[in-house]
């Protein structure tokens, strides 16, 4: 087997969606540099939680600039 990182990027660009995410955020996870940078469990059990419901399509995402935007009309009315 090759293990070059230009046949390991080729091979993980194959992988469905869901198993792309999961593996860039073990790949993230394991370059964390800020060892002090200290998560607790029920916010690490949250951030799963919330990746599978992105991953399960249980929640509908919306662009940023989008949401930005809904809360200033929400909130300029008060």
């Amino acid at each position: 087997m090759d293990l070059t990182v230009e046949n390991i990027a080729k091979k993980a660009l194959s992988l469905s969606l869901s198993s792309r995410a999961y593996l860039a955020e073990v790949l993230l996870e394991s370059i964390d540099f800020e060892d002090d940078f200290i998560i607790s469990q029920e916010w690490l059990d949250e951030i799963h939680k919330r990746c599978r419901e992105i991953d399960n399509q249980d929640v509908k995402l919306i662009d940023g600039e989008k949401a930005l935007r809904n809360l200033r009309k929400k909130y300029e009315a008060i």
